[in-house]
């Protein structure tokens, strides 16, 4: 388990991953990740893939299209 910080980057906010962690992750400099939410204030971060590009393009349709449903189902 790695304690990372939360740190000022330019005019950006961004986190530190310590080398060990991204050599064990196999991640390096341009990876991109997708961060999921999880229960009790969990997050996961995962390699993100072209699989997940399709998956949230076509969320979104799904989104547009049944926005009134969505809305409905959230009162």
């Amino acid at each position: 388990m790695a304690s990372l910080e939360i740190k000022r980057i330019g005019n950006s906010t961004g986190l530190i991953l310590p080398k060990e962690l991204l050599a064990r992750l196999r991640l390096k400099l341009g990876d991109k990740l997708i961060a999921t939410e999880g229960p009790n204030g969990t997050l996961t971060l995962s390699p993100y893939t072209d699989d997940d590009a399709e998956a949230l393009r076509i969320a979104r349709e799904i989104m547009v299209e049944y926005a009134d449903t969505f809305r409905a189902l959230a009162k």
